[in-house]
């Protein structure tokens, strides 16, 4: 069992490196700053449920580079057209949500010009989108300042892959100051959403560049899996040689799976966040590689059989605070960094 944490925040929280994040940082420069963001979102949620693992997934991927500086937004690389931005990384390449952030920018732009930052408006609907689908509240701080760079080289390679084993997790983790248990929480952001099938393939047709599937998948999953991506015409990428990537990814955008249908061959979809992500690795049904290997360290094992065991509590307890140090990571603030009026664009100099 899991040892239970204090769930109380402190809202008096100081991040490391010494910026100042505090909470309602806008109470008096646009007090309904988190207002809008909030119900922004709510209508957004309202016809599009895939908006919460979306975001989820985007802020991740902006944090984990350089951290939550809004650098993955950029629409171009520090103003070099010779340069590929942050967004272009193949890591970043499926990556959705962008139009969402500037809806809600341009709202905020209306009601208080000038005054809130790309940054702080992710963190802020990521959080309010993970709470409508399920997830545990966790405060945001605000006060972030918007990178003026983006970062394509540290995107390609710091990003965590779907065929990384668990050594290699847990080292791109740890680089970011998260823990083992730090890093098998945040990986439960996967309960939520369906993964794309070119997440997928390399596991079903090319594992390890065998041109087979991976042995330790159960022949029954394997099936469903087969049936839920079948194969197709596939190149292999000139930047990761065993990653193949789909050429027909745009007439298969839709296709994927739910680690509601991992669990349960009879659920074709859900979005609950809860244990069922855990529950899918105990049984040997992850659906990426990288998820799986949880099991294959006897420490991140113990972690996923723990968090799989509750009603869940402990899982969305660690999850919660696990966000709430993410969305403190590396942040710009005070005199560093800008307040985008366009967030793709930086504010020229």
């Amino acid at each position: 069992m899991l040892a239970a944490t204090n769930s109380s925040f402190s809202f008096n929280h100081r991040i490391r490196d010494g910026s100042n994040l505090v909470y309602d940082f806008y109470r008096d420069s646009c007090p309904q700053a988190q207002d809008i963001v909030r119900s922004a979102i709510a209508r957004i949620y309202f016809d599009h449920r895939d908006v919460s693992p979306a975001l989820l997934r985007l802020f991740f991927h902006d944090c984990f580079i350089q951290g939550c500086d809004a650098s993955i937004l950029l629409d171009d690389s520090n103003s070099d057209k010779n340069r590929s931005a942050e967004k272009q990384a193949i890591p970043n390449q499926t990556l959705k949500g962008f139009d969402k952030i500037d809806m809600i920018k341009e709202e905020l732009e209306q009601a208080c010009p000038g005054v809130v930052s790309c940054a702080d408006i992710l963190a802020l609907a990521t959080r309010d989108a993970v709470l409508l689908a399920g997830g545990p509240f966790y405060p945001v701080l605000t006060g972030r300042k918007d990178s003026h760079r983006s970062f394509f080289e540290e995107a390609t390679n710091q990003i965590p892959r779907p065929d990384d084993n668990v050594t290699r997790t847990l080292h791109l983790f740890g680089l970011k100051g998260f823990n083992e248990r730090e890093t098998v929480s945040l990986l439960g952001g996967h309960s939520i959403g369906k993964i794309g099938c070119d997440f997928i393939h390399p596991r079903l047709y090319n594992f390890m560049g065998t041109g087979q599937p991976d042995p330790s998948i159960p022949h029954d999953f394997l099936l469903q899996m087969w049936l839920n991506c079948p194969d197709n015409t596939t190149t292999t990428s000139d930047e990761f040689p065993d990653f193949v990537v789909s050429k027909q990814m745009s007439s298969h955008s839709d296709l994927g799976m739910s680690y509601m249908q991992a669990l349960s061959a009879s659920v074709s979809s859900g979005a609950a966040f809860d244990t069922h992500y855990y529950q899918s690795l105990l049984r040997g049904r992850g659906l990426l590689f990288a998820d799986q290997q949880l099991m294959a360290a006897e420490k991140t094992a113990r972690l996923v059989s723990a968090y799989a065991s509750d009603d869940g509590s402990t899982f969305r307890m660690d999850f919660a605070r696990v966000m709430l140090k993410m969305s403190n990571l590396d942040v710009l603030s005070g005199l560093q960094g800008q307040i985008r009026l366009n967030c793709s664009q930086p504010v020229s100099s």
